[in-house]
């Protein structure tokens, strides 16, 4: 018999042998450090798409939140 380790490597014989509840906790904590790292959510533009309209489609804020603007008050 053929060790999984041998084929795959130490890092995925370790993925493949959790299970599946398990992998999907594992995957869960990489998306919220994905995020918390500035990664997003939305797709991105395909030109290729019947329904891509170049002028529609803008980048992302920074801050993730295109439609958030800052408002200064007078006298803070």
């Amino acid at each position: 018999m053929i060790d999984i380790r041998v084929l795959v490597g130490d890092e995925w014989a370790d993925w493949y042998a959790l299970t599946p509840a398990e992998r999907l906790a594992e995957s869960a904590k990489l998306w919220e450090t994905y995020l918390k790292l500035g990664g997003s959510l939305d797709p991105e533009p395909d030109p290729q798409s019947p329904f891509y309209d170049p002028e529609e489609w803008r980048a992302v804020a920074t801050h993730g939140r295109p439609s958030v603007r800052v408002v200064r008050r007078s006298g803070v």
